[in-house]
Order: structure tokens, then C-alpha cells, then sequence
């Protein structure tokens, strides 16, 4: 399973979207808003979940902000942060 998997499954769990299953998550649509619909308290979760999941952390706002923009931008942050 690559990245991009296992992050649709993992916010599809671990933040109790009901009503979107992750082959219904496009890579890039956005996360927050219009997109997924998250919201700011999401974003606290999802920090967590990165770090749990992954064991990357997300150390400021601009950094998570680039990282949250959508799956893509996710999963190449937590790529990037795994292979160094």
C-alpha cells in the first residue's frame, strides 16, 4: 500500500468521515474547505495522526499549511521527512 493509501484510510478512521470512503478521496482536491471539508480542529488530529502514523512531525503553521493543501502535498511531505 503506498502513502497516498494509507493516508485516505487512515482520515477516513481516524477522523470519522461517515459519509466519504477513501477510494472516494481524490488525491488532489483540497483537505480543508471545499475539498474534504476539514476543519481547523481536523487539523490538530491530523497533526497527531502524521506523527502517529508516520513519525513526522509537522513543527509550524507554514510547514502544515504546505503539507494540508491535499493527499498529494501530504504524502510527498511525509515521503520526504521518511527518507532523510
Amino acid at each position: 500500500m503506498d502513502t497516498k493509501e494509507k493516508l485516505k484510510q487512515i482520515l477516513v478512521k481516524d477522523l470519522n468521515l461517515e459519509e466519504v470512503t477513501p477510494e472516494e478521496i481524490s488525491d488532489s482536491a483540497p483537505l480543508f474547505g471545499e475539498g474534504l471539508g476539514l476543519d481547523s480542529l481536523d487539523a490538530v488530529e491530523l497533526v497527531v495522526i502524521v506523527q502517529k502514523h508516520f513519525g513526522v512531525e509537522i513543527k509550524d503553521m507554514e510547514e502544515g499549511r504546505k503539507a494540508f493543501q491535499s493527499v498529494d502535498s501530504l504524502a510527498a511531505y511525509i515521503e520526504a521527512r521518511t527518507a532523510a
